[in-house]
């Protein structure tokens, strides 16, 4: 197989979606990796490295997509990029197509065939691909949050962790799955007064067992989200529904009862956003505010620190790719849970939940790709 990646191209998306580590491993098998020259410059990886582990260097993005069937990238495939596949190509990498329904339309038009990271699932319930970046996005949010905190950035000027005789920060994470969870680490070991919701017990109680000063859990509803976002300097919206968009659990009228200077962060935006005054921004242009509540919403959060989310997110897409590199039937015979991320097939939706959220019939997959 002929595997391909192109240099992202998103907006500051400076990740890449193979490591030397991950190349050396197709190689050995017997594949050809096809890498556009730079693309892991970002993530501080040389064209040196990964030539020498066993990659070819090509100087553009068309001869990636012309020399490989398996093509894999980080975020959701830009405009040009979808022009570039084929019904030849598989594409692995994030979607997040109930948040672009413009990317959905194209990718089902170009006949490729597009497996997401994010709704890869195991038996468990985990997401195998989606924690890694979810974890990252969670600790960055707080770091994201305590610094607009800060009266030169527009904030409050209140100290995160407080100080000696002073109250800390009142920090309101709404969701308690893998970012809410980091989320509330990382505010906690900072010295924040934490409350986190869900409508979930289960995992609200495994904050709970982590036993974190100063950390406060609360089982969600319209009235408790009201009454925390209204005594919240800092607010993180962390809510996830798998492959589908995100719910909007927080008003405007809610945002309205913030303090002038206090700070909101929207993970779920790449999912289209569960506070209802968020809107996606990027690294350049992190920030706005909606009466006088600064608004993080940047839709790649991980990309800030590219390195760090690179190695993070290829130790965990690596297995995968090696099984896709061989063929999606014999892939989805060792990895059963790869049926449930292919989003797009022969034409298709094939995966329910994004059918559903962007109002499209869904296709079984193993129909439309003929898989046993």
């Amino acid at each position: 197989m002929h595997v391909g990646v192109p240099a992202e191209i998103k907006t500051e998306e400076y990740r890449i979606a193979a490591t030397p580590v991950v190349v050396n491993e197709l190689v050995s098998r017997g594949h050809v990796v096809v890498i556009e020259s730079g693309a892991g410059l970002g993530s501080s990886i040389t064209d040196d490295e990964l030539i020498g582990a066993g990659a070819e260097i090509v100087a553009t993005a068309d001869e990636v997509f012309d020399r490989a069937r398996l093509i894999l990238k980080v975020k959701e495939p830009q405009p040009s990029e979808i022009e570039r596949l084929s019904d030849a190509h598989v594409l692995f990498t994030f979607l997040h197509l109930a948040a672009y329904p413009d990317q959905a339309a194209a990718l089902l038009e170009s006949g490729a065939t597009a497996i997401a990271y994010e709704t890869v699932q195991v038996p468990s319930g985990e997401l195998p691909m989606l924690t890694p970046m979810s974890e990252i996005a969670g600790r960055m949010a707080i770091q994201a949050g305590a610094t607009y905190m800060e009266r030169p950035r527009g904030g409050r000027g209140v100290l995160i962790g407080g100080a000696t005789g002073v109250a800390p920060a009142a920090v309101t994470v709404i969701g308690a799955g893998k970012a809410g969870r980091s989320a509330t680490m990382v505010a906690a070991g900072m010295g924040a007064s934490v409350t986190v919701l869900d409508i979930d017990s289960s995992p609200l109680r495994a904050i709970e067992d982590l036993r974190l000063q100063r950390v406060f859990t609360i089982q969600s509803s319209r009235r408790a989200i009201e009454h925390y976002v209204a005594e919240s300097d800092l607010l993180i919206g962390a809510v996830l529904v798998t492959g589908a968009r995100a719910p909007v659990v927080v008003t405007a009228d809610a945002i309205d009862t913030m303090r002038a200077g206090s700070v909101v962060v929207d993970i779920s935006i790449d999912q289209g956003g569960c506070i209802e005054t968020a809107r996606e921004t990027t690294h350049a242009d992190p920030t706005y505010s909606v009466g006088g509540v600064t608004h993080y919403a940047v839709g790649n959060i991980p990309g800030a620190v590219p390195n760090t989310s690179t190695y993070a997110l290829t130790n965990a897409t690596m297995p995968y790719t090696i099984a896709l590199a061989e063929g999606i039937a014999s892939a989805t015979r060792r990895h059963p849970e790869l049926v449930g991320g292919i989003n797009v097939a022969a034409g298709r939706i094939t995966n329910r939940a994004v059918a559903e959220s962007l109002g499209l019939e869904f296709s079984d997959p193993r129909d439309a790709l003929h898989l046993v």
